[in-house]
């Protein structure tokens, strides 16, 4: 749910420290030193962790994470989803965490069960995703301003939490602890597969013979997700929704020929586009699954596509 209350930024400057400093990391780091609070150490392996940290956080000192933890009232965790639990743990083992201490953690997946090791020492522990997708450079701090911030804590820690997002620019929403991994998912199948859509919709366009792929797409995507997030499923045109069967079957035909490691994501979101223009009422049965049938016959008769590059497999 949305917060509705005024929001108040924190009452003080807080030490922050942040492990894991990459694209969000150091961002939303430096988005806190703006509002006044030191950011005294950060941690990160790898060359392209510590430009962003020369680039985004200058002057603030490298060090290990135990270090970044013990000098921290706030501390970030903005490492993968997956290493999570084990940073988590690692640092509460250490003794690198403390009664009172801010335990942030930034994962859109997880809520609070992950700091639950922080928690046992009496560390204050926090969910905070931004929902943003980030460059890791100066351009996301305009960003921030009006982001929406995915917040998971307990009563107590309501107020602190929301501070903390106030003092980003962003706006809070609250999402219980068993509803993050919904949550997370939605982001991640509007803006992640987005990419990937965007991406294979400039491969057609270019094997059709675009010079400029992307100036193409950019007005007409513009307007269709501009009209998506207003009116949902009534923003929905194209051949599917008109039940253009030959259209559609002209489109896998020329799929299969010039551009076959797009034809499974074009069949799938396909379907479920022909699976909501049938709910509302748009698309009669019997046209729909005609297209269903020819979607089917595409799909068996394409060649099998690695799921994996050679080299990675």
């Amino acid at each position: 749910m949305w917060s509705s209350n005024m929001v108040q930024q924190s009452p003080r400057p807080r030490r922050v420290g942040v492990i894991g400093a990459g694209r969000v990391g150091a961002v939303l780091a430096a988005g806190l030193a703006s509002a006044g609070h030191p950011v005294v150490a950060a941690a990160g392996e790898s060359d392209a962790t510590r430009a962003r940290i020369a680039a985004l956080l200058p002057g603030v000192r490298h060090a290990k994470p135990t270090d970044v933890a013990r000098a921290s009232e706030v501390l970030l965790l903005t490492v993968p989803d997956d290493m999570l639990g084990n940073v988590v743990s690692m640092l509460a083992a250490s003794g690198a965490l403390r009664p009172g201490q801010v335990v942030v953690h930034t994962s859109g997946r997880h809520g609070l069960a992950v700091l639950e090791p922080a928690r046992e020492v009496g560390a204050r522990v926090v969910a905070l995703h931004p929902a943003m997708t980030f460059t890791g450079t100066a351009v996301d701090l305009g960003r921030l301003a009006g982001c929406v911030f995915g917040l998971t804590a307990a009563p107590a820690e309501r107020a602190l939490a929301e501070s903390l997002v106030a003092d980003l620019g962003g706006r809070p929403m609250w999402v219980p602890e068993e509803m993050r991994t919904l949550y997370h998912a939605g982001l991640a199948h509007g803006a992640n597969h987005l990419v990937t859509l965007v991406s294979e919709a400039m491969e057609m366009l270019a094997a059709a013979g675009a010079d400029d792929p992307a100036g193409t797409l950019r007005p007409l995507l513009t307007a269709a997700l501009d009209n998506a997030l207003a009116h949902g499923d009534a923003a929905l045109t194209g051949p599917i929704v008109r039940g253009d069967l030959g259209t559609v079957r002209a489109h896998l035909d020329d799929l299969a020929t010039n551009a076959p490691h797009t034809l499974p994501s074009y069949v799938a979101m396909a379907r479920a586009t022909l699976a909501r223009a049938v709910t509302d009422g748009r698309l009669v049965p019997l046209r729909a699954l005609r297209i269903h049938e020819a979607l089917t016959e595409a799909l068996a008769d394409a060649p099998a596509l690695p799921i994996l590059p050679a080299e990675t497999r």
